[in-house]
């Protein structure tokens, strides 16, 4: 219940931020309510194309159970352990290692997979990658990332129109929204910046919560660790060309960046996360005993 109500906080505050620039643009109470209505546009556009965008970015193709027998029965067979229904499979060409859910709930999402995650994990491991992303469908988290990721994008549109406001319209537009210079230029700078903090860190939350719940699902918390430690050392040598916006969906991070902070991670550290899975892996050993 703590994760949910830090990713209500979060895409709450998201959405606060989106209102505030859209001020900033247009200035007064027009910018408030048209700030209100574009959060309302995007999150409701998030809602039900996310699955669509999310599939079509990374070029995943559909698969039958006759094209792929051992994912699609996988994915069956574990979609019926947790009662849910069967996700659409697809699978993404190429050699990087890696997978994502999406879809706006149980009733429409998707399964995708790379052609190199199915290279290179055993039985076991790929299993826990695919209830890792179950898991994610059965939290909405496959929405709730998409609608993070379309608002952010919204707010970096607006500071771009912004910061063109202010070389084209000159200070006499500042004056007439009642706002200084000064604010508006804190604001173009800042405020993606903000976005881009806050929507990873809905994404990092969300990661702790799906690797728990496909460690229960799979019970062999170890298989989804060793998973993601050969996952993350794939992602150094053959990276994904992936778009910024839908990197969360991802289950690791397509290209190592050890050198950026925990801030500006879309996913949590692979080595808290292994430290967690061991963990469980602990606990669920007491409880057995």
């Amino acid at each position: 219940m703590g994760n949910q109500m830090k990713t209500a906080a979060l895409l709450a505050a998201l959405s606060g931020l989106l209102i505030a620039i859209s001020y900033w643009v247009i200035g007064g109470s027009s910018g408030l309510i048209i700030g209100i209505g574009l959060a309302a546009v995007t999150n409701l556009f998030s809602w039900y194309q996310s699955d669509k965008i999310a599939l079509a970015v990374y070029n995943a193709q559909p698969v039958s159970e006759a094209q792929a027998p051992a994912l699609y029965r996988m994915v069956e067979r574990l979609s019926a352990r947790v009662n849910i229904p069967m996700p659409r499979v697809y699978i993404v060409p190429g050699q990087t290692a890696n997978a994502f859910a999406t879809g706006r709930d149980p009733e429409h999402a998707a399964v995708a997979v790379t052609e190199g995650i199915l290279n290179i994990l055993p039985g076991e491991e790929l299993e826990g990658v695919i209830a890792h992303e179950l898991t994610h469908i059965i939290n909405r988290d496959t929405l709730t990332q998409a609608v993070a990721a379309t608002v952010a994008g919204g707010i970096s549109f607006l500071a771009q129109m912004l910061s063109y406001s202010l070389w084209f319209g000159g200070a006499s537009r500042d004056n007439e929204r009642g706002g200084n210079p000064l604010g508006v230029l804190v604001t173009v700078m800042l405020a993606p910046i903000a976005a881009t903090i806050i929507q990873l860190a809905i994404s990092r939350t969300r990661e702790f919560s799906a690797d728990a719940g496909a460690a229960k699902l799979t019970g062999n918390p170890r298989a989804l660790a060793r998973a993601l430690q050969r996952l993350e050392a794939t992602a150094r040598e053959i990276p994904l060309n992936a778009n910024p916006a839908f990197e969360p969906l991802l289950i690791i991070h397509p290209i190592s960046r050890q050198f950026l902070g925990n801030l500006f991670s879309s996913h949590p550290a692979t080595e808290m996360r292994v430290e967690a899975l061991l963990k469980l892996e602990q606990d669920f050993a007491q409880i057995n005993k």
